[in-house]
């Protein structure tokens, strides 16, 4: 088990290291033009099959690992095969793309650091991983262009600035930990410096609880910024409108939010505590990231910052779950965690694969791409289902189980039961509400500005679905959709979930293999009759949409983009939406503004006057001696 752990990390390390320092064939015309190396293409491929491989055997091995430097238990042995999966997807995806060398050798190593981080016993280890991830991630984002370049940035100064506040609350866990038991700074001392070795009780009267409740949000901070949690998520729709899709489907969509997750997972149910205070605190953060940001994604006119604004609100499921402190409740974020990082990731993909045929990704002048790209349409329409938690897909199932876990936390009932709970609720149905205007535009709806639908924004012509590399990815993820839903309690959660979160009980009853079967029946009987109406002869009219019998020019056309614009005439969501555009609630920007302030002040001081310098050193020589004299 030991010897497959060191493999797991080090095969995508070393050919992502590899692939970085392979030189170009200068004189070739292709590697001029940035067509990606087929060499590069072939062996990232290997090396991600070959980790999937590993980490299917330590998942089936179910062994368990602590030792100073590992640890494998039940909480991450299920989340190391879905990062060596995502893996391969999206290097499989980007087989047909021009994509340079060092893109599939950042994602190798992002892939080696996601999975070290999530091993690692040792804090210690466990803070440079995390680290490293923010750096490759930049990178990644910065190959995208002069264009990523401002996105790129952003994303390092939060995810970095987070990462900075990690450290502190790793250094005041320390003390509480480590040096309040006298074993000083020692080699030995850093060893012992492991998740399973602590367990601090969070509470303002506690020895040393004060000080545990500021290493806890310091590193919740990190886990919200790494997940995409309000209020550290604006990097996520900046980002994932400028770059690469599969980029975007491989980080945000599904590895940091694994990642994220799984660091409050650990945080919640190993090295603390979490009194009444915090569960409510994260619970409210998680409600305040559901609703928000859904309501951002409806009325967003590009695809994929919808998509990313979904992302951001489905956090807040995972979160709220958590943070009930009820096994159901944790279960249930666990298992969403999972179910979000496969849906999202497939509609991600579904969009690089509609904008990789047409050009765009702007909902009007999408349309009418259902028949030109069947599988992308079947994919997203899955995957949108998923997202919405209709049953019998799996994001229902683990939306149940929040539900549950949320009146299970507060079974005397209460406000703040209600509050939760009709924000979870309520974020879902604007979801399938969002997704619908989704399915609409792209697919189902006629062509907009671009003209008819299979007209291409740059004005060619769709031919029809894309590459099977682009499209087997998205099927897969659809599959793992119904199955994660259908036969959620006979195989994702009975192996992955219920082992990581012991003393599970279910309040109601949800059978969705006899569900499944009951709207199976329903969808045949109707085509059913629907042939024996064309059997017995009846004739079926069709009419052009009739709108009081005039014409349908373009002015007058209904899109998706406009099913939901009337929200913003309604007053406060106007002023909330004009607030958003000016990004009032950006703590990028609210950090930006404190240093421009601070930056003014020492500008004016520092004005390059040699006179306004000589007076500055008389007035610091004048209070020195006043405060020597006193």
């Amino acid at each position: 088990m030991i010897d497959q752990l060191y493999l797991l990390i080090l095969v995508p390390f070393i050919v992502g290291i590899t692939l970085l320092l392979h030189p170009r064939q200068k004189g070739q015309e292709q590697q001029q033009k940035g067509q990606g190396s087929l060499f590069a293409k072939i062996i990232s491929i290997a090396a991600t099959a070959v980790t999937f491989y590993l980490s299917c055997l330590i998942f089936i091995g179910g062994q368990n690992v602590s030792n100073d430097i590992f640890l494998i238990d039940a909480v991450n042995r299920f989340i190391v095969p879905a990062i060596g999966l995502f893996g391969l997807l999206t290097v499989l995806y980007s087989f047909r793309d021009n994509f340079e060398s060092r893109y599939f050798g950042y994602i190798l190593i992002t892939l080696s650091a996601s999975l070290a981080a999530v091993v690692s016993n040792n804090i210690v280890l466990l803070v440079v991983f995390w680290g490293f991830l923010g750096l490759t991630l930049y990178l990644l984002i910065g190959l995208s262009g002069e264009k990523a370049t401002t996105a790129a940035k952003k994303t390092f100064i939060i995810v970095g600035g987070s990462d900075a506040v990690m450290l502190i609350g790793i250094a005041i866990l320390w003390f509480i930990s480590v040096e309040g038991s006298g074993a000083g700074l020692t080699l030995n001392s850093i060893k012992a410096f492991r998740i399973t070795q602590i367990n601090v009780p969070l509470g303002l009267w506690q020895p040393g609880g004060r000080l545990a409740i500021v290493a806890f949000l310091c590193l919740a901070v990190a886990s919200f910024a790494k997940a995409g949690a309000m209020p550290f998520h604006t990097w996520i729709p900046d980002m994932a409108e400028v770059t690469r899709v599969p980029v975007t489907a491989f980080l945000p969509a599904s590895l940091d939010k694994l990642l994220g997750i799984y660091l409050l997972a650990r945080l919640c149910l190993n090295v603390f505590k979490l009194n009444q205070s915090m569960m409510i605190l994260l619970m409210l953060v998680g409600a305040i990231t559901i609703v928000a940001a859904v309501f951002m994604a409806m009325v967003q006119h590009d695809l994929k910052k919808l998509l990313s604004y979904h992302a951001v609100s489905q956090v807040g499921y995972m979160v709220l779950g958590i943070g009930t402190g009820v096994p159901v409740g944790i279960a249930g974020g666990l298992f969403h965690m999972l179910n979000h990082a496969i849906y999202k990731s497939c509609l991600f993909l579904c969009g690089g694969s509609v904008e990789d045929k047409t050009g765009t990704s702007d909902l009007d002048k999408l349309g009418g791409l259902a028949k030109l790209m069947p599988l992308t349409f079947v994919a997203a329409l899955i995957a949108s289902l998923s997202i919405s938690g209709v049953p019998p897909f799996n994001g229902f199932v683990s939306k149940w189980m929040i539900y549950q876990g949320i009146i299970a936390g507060f079974p005397s009932g209460g406000v703040l039961q209600v509050i939760f709970l009709a924000a979870a609720m309520f974020g879902s149905a604007l979801t399938l509400a969002s997704f619908m205007k989704v399915m609409h535009a792209v697919f189902l709806g006629q062509g907009g500005k671009r003209g008819t639908p299979g007209t291409a924004g740059a004005g060619g012509a769709v031919s029809g679905e894309t590459h099977w590399t682009k499209w087997v990815p998205q099927i897969i993820l659809a599959v793992l959709c119904v199955v994660f839903g259908v036969f959620a309690f006979q195989f994702p959660l009975k192996y992955f979930i219920l082992p990581a979160v012991p003393g599970v009980q279910f309040s109601g009853v949800w059978q969705p293999g006899i569900a499944t079967t009951l709207m199976v029946i329903g969808i045949v009987l109707g085509f059913v009759i629907y042939l024996i109406g064309r059997i017995a002869g009846s004739k079926i009219r069709k009419e052009s949409v009739f709108i009081g019998g005039e014409s349908l020019p373009e002015d007058v056309r209904v899109t998706g983009v406009d099913f939901y614009q009337t929200i913003r005439d309604i007053p406060f969501f106007k002023v909330m939406y004009y607030l958003a555009e000016r990004k009032t609630f950006d703590i990028y920007n609210w950090g930006k503004n404190i240093v421009l302030f601070f930056a003014g002040i020492l500008s004016f001081l520092h004005t390059g006057n040699l006179h306004t310098y000589i007076t500055w050193c008389i007035v610091g020589v004048v209070i020195l001696l006043f405060v020597i004299a006193r």
